[in-house]
């Protein structure tokens, strides 16, 4: 997929959220979360994540119930993600509509046990 298509889809996903996606951006968005930036429906490579915390390197996820025949293909984008250094969360849609706070909790501890990565060393020339 072309960069500027993977574009046209990510805007087009972000006007077509699901509840699920809706209700947990709320908690996400505008630096609520910890303080930390998320976007969503963000173009990683040819992938389109839901959500992503580029500071935290971390990529959340949401499935439906039409994601159990997706299985393979989940498998192959998140094992993609993390060879770029990205930690992968996903969770149904279910567990956000049911148990937001648990959701949050499991996202809360993936920060605090995982921190971000250190930032790149700079190159020669640059910094003092």
């Amino acid at each position: 997929m072309t960069e500027s298509k993977t574009l046209s889809n990510a805007k087009i996903l972000r006007t077509q959220q699901t509840e699920a996606e809706q209700r947990l951006w709320y908690h996400l968005r505008a630096h609520r979360f910890m303080s930390l930036k998320f976007k969503r429906q963000k173009p990683i490579g040819r992938y389109i994540v839901d959500f992503v915390c580029m500071e935290q390197m971390l990529v959340i996820e949401l499935d439906g119930g039409q994601h159990s025949e997706q299985i393979e293909y989940d498998q192959r984008r998140d094992a993609w993600l993390r060879s770029q250094g990205y930690t992968v969360l996903r969770f149904w849609n279910n567990a956000v509509m049911q148990e937001l706070d648990g959701v949050l909790e499991q996202i809360r501890l993936m920060i605090i046990l995982e921190p971000s990565p250190p930032p790149p060393l700079p190159q020669a020339g640059e910094g003092r």
